[in-house]
């Protein structure tokens, strides 16, 4: 089979892809992270009132015409406590931040700007402006008025707003449940004690996060051992649960050992491609199984999470509901980059920023996929598209941000 180009892998792969549409009632606290389902309106207005921006002094411009005006204070206003009179001719009310600005008062004197001349008297020091220090009510939004926007990922700034439009409960999209499975004997889970043959399952965890921080909901199905039986009772139960994307992590690959590809025909499988042109992760396989997206991410780490950036994320996006992300920026190489065969290489690399603001890639000499040190290390991937020329030093390249860099 020809290897498939990367980004006519990832076409294939999206082309398909409805976003998902069941909409779920969740409390206002346990909505942060999830995606607006539908436009939220104000049900209230908010300031509800005119209200004082500042602790001072309410009164009416006209009758404090001048520096040094004298007015009596006939009462006091505090937020949660209004004064319900009206201001006569030289009268003013002691108001704090957030109370009603009482009715024939236009702006408020702050209270430095006030001088006590007695018990119930003050003196203007500063020109006094009509409407200064002053909340005009329907300020921050008005009743009816549409504030937050279907698809919109809930952040903390989402959920104060929300509060104050008295929401709650916010209408959400479902996440995009993954089912994520780990095959192969070698494999043990983390904290256990490996037989000489073994090693430690790590790329679980790693594509689990990933998941969580594009908008998905995660199903760990552990470890399956190399036998039909067992990879079959895996992939049952990732039906049973409904999973939106099935996630394997190894045995993709059609050697005596690998049965994920040949198990999942035997489910029922239509596999729509493996095996793409790229480095590392060229034995990604990519299926449709009653409904469930299938991708089959390469057992060695490295590949399994470049694979899961280049793929898995943009696929489980589109699924929740969520823009694309944009990984890609440009830069420049620090080091001769030799020229490139028939596979789109990523070169794990740590950044840097000259003096010009330019970021700097310097590519690991060793770029093994297995080496999970130097993909914990790197700070971005260079890409180096097939067929590639050499690179010579300090010449611009396209990098994939592993995270953001500043």
């Amino acid at each position: 089979m020809t290897l498939l180009p990367v980004s006519d892998a990832k076409a294939r792969l999206l082309a398909r892809v409805l976003a998902v549409s069941e909409i779920q009632m969740v409390a206002l606290g346990d909505a942060v992270d999830r995606v607006l389902a539908s436009d939220i309106q104000a049900r209230l207005t908010q300031p509800p009132f005119n209200s004082s921006a500042m602790d001072g002094y309410a009164l009416a411009a006209a009758d404090a015409a001048q520096v040094g005006s004298e007015l009596t204070v006939i009462d006091s206003a505090a937020a949660g406590h209004a004064f319900d009179g009206r201001l006569g001719r030289g009268e003013t009310v002691r108001i704090f931040t957030g109370a009603p600005v009482p009715e024939g008062a236009d702006t408020i004197l702050i209270q430095e700007d006030a001088e006590k001349i007695g018990e119930n008297r003050i003196r203007t020091t500063l020109d006094v402006t009509a409407g200064r220090h002053i909340r005009p009510r329907g300020q921050d939004f008005a009743e009816g008025e549409t504030v937050l926007k279907a698809g919109t990922r809930i952040d903390f700034s989402h959920l104060t707003v929300a509060a104050a439009m008295n929401y709650p409960t916010l209408p959400v999209l479902r996440r995009p449940k993954v089912a994520i499975l780990a095959t192969g004997d070698e494999l043990i889970e983390p904290g256990g004690s490996p037989a000489p043959a073994q090693i430690i399952a790590s790329n679980t965890f790693g594509v689990a996060a990933l998941v969580r921080d594009n908008g998905g909901e995660v199903l760990d199905l552990g470890i399956a051992a190399d036998r039909k039986d067992a990879i079959s009772a895996a992939i049952g139960r990732a039906r049973d649960a409904g999973a939106d994307i099935l996630v394997t992590l190894g045995g993709a690959s059609v050697g005596d050992h690998d049965l994920v590809q040949s198990t999942l025909k035997s489910a029922g499988m239509e596999l729509d491609f493996w095996r793409i042109a790229m480095r590392p992760g060229k034995p990604l396989m990519v299926g449709w199984l009653d409904g469930m997206h299938v991708l089959g991410l390469p057992g060695n780490p490295v590949a399994s999470m470049v694979t899961g950036m280049l793929f898995l994320e943009p696929l489980l996006r589109r699924l929740a509901g969520l823009p694309e992300r944009k990984r890609e920026v440009e830069g420049i190489t620090a080091n001769v980059l030799k020229p490139n065969d028939l596979r789109q290489d990523y070169l794990r690399s740590k950044l840097t920023r000259n003096d010009k603001g330019q970021l700097v890639a310097d590519a690991n000499p060793k770029q093994d996929s297995s080496m999970m040190k130097i993909f914990a290390h790197a700070d971005g991937l260079i890409v180096r598209p097939p067929h590639a020329p050499e690179l010579a030093a300090g010449e611009p390249c396209p990098i994939l941000l592993i995270r953001p860099f500043e």
